[in-house]
């Protein structure tokens, strides 16, 4: 309840309830999946205890390596780096549609709109402003870089996806705040133009990619708090993704 002291203007207590917390984010190390000439990752050590009294490393990699959240500047010029991003527009609802069973054996697979809206049949239409994350059962693959990448004999990466349509129905239909996925892109692998991600990303929207453990997640009742390297000028960043689950 608002109290007088408060006054009608005072804005509304946002709660999350949850009984779970799940980690959706991979261990980072040099030895991780990379998207065909990106950057490697690389520790050195700079200071040991017995040299100087603590502990240090030194770390360098891409910002769209290991779990990671793409920024508008990633595919449009003059867009809006990651450094921009609200620290509201980081937590968010979300909703799993998992469609492991249809990816096996089916590395090209896409999530259409008709999918879509049969999941809606069975757990209720997508909110808006939710993240809705895709579970392929790819993160199964992630400590084999050329399974998780699938890559065709000409260097084509080959893993599912959601379909351009799909995105788009998801943008214009449900008004949501993202997309997310298990595997290395949020469209198909073989969808060289990346157009699931410049759909998303005309607007300062949540992509997410690489994620882990959204086999443990039900279908609804999630919200995701993102932490991001406010990197000035990003395209985008490496990220902590914690799923409470209610």
């Amino acid at each position: 309840m608002v109290g007088p002291e408060q006054g009608r203007d005072a804005p509304a207590t946002k709660t999350i309830t949850y009984s779970r917390v799940v980690d959706l984010s991979h261990t980072i190390h040099s030895g991780i999946p990379q998207w065909p000439g990106d950057p490697p990752v690389e520790f050195q050590e700079v200071a040991t205890p017995d040299r100087d009294g603590y502990y240090l490393r030194r770390f360098s990699m891409g910002e769209h390596s290991a779990t990671h959240i793409n920024a508008p500047i990633a595919f449009h010029p003059g867009g809006l780096s990651i450094d921009s991003y609200l620290a509201e527009s980081l937590t968010a609802p979300a909703v799993v549609i998992d469609v492991e069973e249809r990816c096996i054996g089916n590395p090209s697979y896409a999530l259409s709109a008709a999918e879509i809206t049969a999941w809606e049949e069975r757990h209720g239409t997508v909110p808006p402003n939710a993240v809705v994350l895709l579970h392929t059962g790819w993160q199964r693959k992630w400590h084999d870089s050329v399974a998780y990448l699938g890559a065709e004999p000409n260097g084509e990466p080959r893993f599912p996806g959601f379909n351009h349509d799909a995105a788009r129905f998801l943008i214009d239909q449900r008004a949501i705040a993202g997309l997310g996925t298990d595997t290395a892109g949020l469209e198909p692998g073989w969808d060289g133009s990346f157009s699931v991600n410049k759909l998303l990303l005309e607007q300062p929207r949540i992509a997410l990619e690489n994620l882990t453990n959204l086999d443990l997640l039900p279908p609804t009742g999630i919200t995701l708090v993102i932490g991001i390297l406010r990197l000035q000028g990003g395209s985008g960043s490496p990220v902590l993704v914690i799923a409470f689950v209610e």
